[in-house]
């Protein structure tokens, strides 16, 4: 039987705190660049209300990450206030936004009822192997749909003997 390799267990902040200090973006402030991106290719450029707006928080608590979002080097402001994103802005941003969509399609898929909060509250966690890994899973499913089929059937006949 072969052993595992000896694994460093951590409490979820203590991951979190260890995944933060692996990238200079919080999960917080991967939730307000990711948005930015969304409303930056909707119309070039957004400002600090629509932002807060999307987000549902309130104007001064965006302007405060928007700034250190600035200060990272991810966005910037032109001469009319308006936010810009930068070519690493771009790039880590749409990254953020590939990551949720793959899990917020893998959520739906699975038929999960909040496919959208789900997205939301575990995409912050899962390393970029996982992510890529889950879109290959997906894209099995998609090109095999007969075996997307059995595992439904599977699924339902789980479901049926647990209820």
């Amino acid at each position: 039987m072969s052993q595992l390799p000896p694994q460093e267990f951590r409490t979820v902040r203590g991951y979190e705190l260890k995944k933060q200090n692996e990238s200079r973006l919080t999960p917080a402030l991967e939730d307000y660049l990711e948005m930015a991106y969304r409303l930056c290719m909707e119309e070039s450029c957004t400002r600090i209300n629509r932002l807060s707006g999307q987000l549902h928080v309130r104007p001064s608590s965006a302007s405060k990450m928007v700034a250190k979002l600035v200060q990272l080097g991810y966005l910037r402001y032109d001469s009319l206030e308006n936010i810009l994103l930068t070519d690493e802005g771009k790039i880590t941003g749409n990254y953020l936004l590939e990551r949720h969509n793959v899990l917020e399609r893998f959520f739906t898929m699975l038929k999960s009822p909040r496919p959208l909060e789900e997205a939301e509250l575990v995409e912050h966690m899962l390393g970029d192997l996982t992510i890529l890994e889950i879109k290959v899973l997906m894209e099995f499913f998609i090109q095999n749909p007969d075996i997307g089929k059995q595992f439904e059937n599977f699924r339902d006949m789980v479901n049926c003997s647990k209820e």
